[in-house]
């Protein structure tokens, strides 16, 4: 899981049930296409591979329904390489991250602000929200 551990000790704290091991197979609908559950199995660590990592398996039969409400897909947290192919003129550093100005966000194409992990890298969310801020304080300005 690639967090801080600060960032799961908050979750547990508001409430989070960690599901380790577990793997989503399939999103399911109710009559009228919204979501109302996920098929999951759970999955067991396997034999050390030649890197030394022991990979999941799935457990045969282990498959189960989690009731839900909202299905959010965050998957991965480095920077996503169409935004720097496809916006001209926005400075990305080596990494892939946008360049911002820290106290505003303002980065190198006019009118536009970043803030968060696309600039920073993974961080905390406060970290995240507090650029958000800033930001927008930023645009408010420009705005005028």
């Amino acid at each position: 899981m690639p967090a801080r551990g600060e960032e799961s000790e908050n979750a547990e704290e508001e409430g989070i049930q960690f599901k380790l091991l577990t793997n989503p197979v399939r999103i399911l609908a109710n009559e009228a296409g919204w979501v109302r559950a996920m098929e999951c199995q759970r999955m067991e660590l396997g034999e050390p591979d030649a890197s030394g990592r022991r990979r999941p398996i799935a457990v045969a039969g282990s498959e189960f329904e989690l009731p839900v409400d909202i299905v959010v897909i965050a998957v991965g947290n480095g920077a996503n390489p169409l935004v720097a192919s496809t916006t001209n003129d926005l400075e990305t550093n080596k990494w892939g991250y946008v360049v911002a100005d820290e106290k505003t966000g303002q980065t190198s194409r006019p009118g536009v602000f970043a803030g968060g992990d696309i600039v920073t890298g993974a961080a905390t969310v406060i970290l995240a929200m507090g650029a958000g801020k800033r930001a927008a304080a930023a645009i408010h300005q420009y705005l005028k």
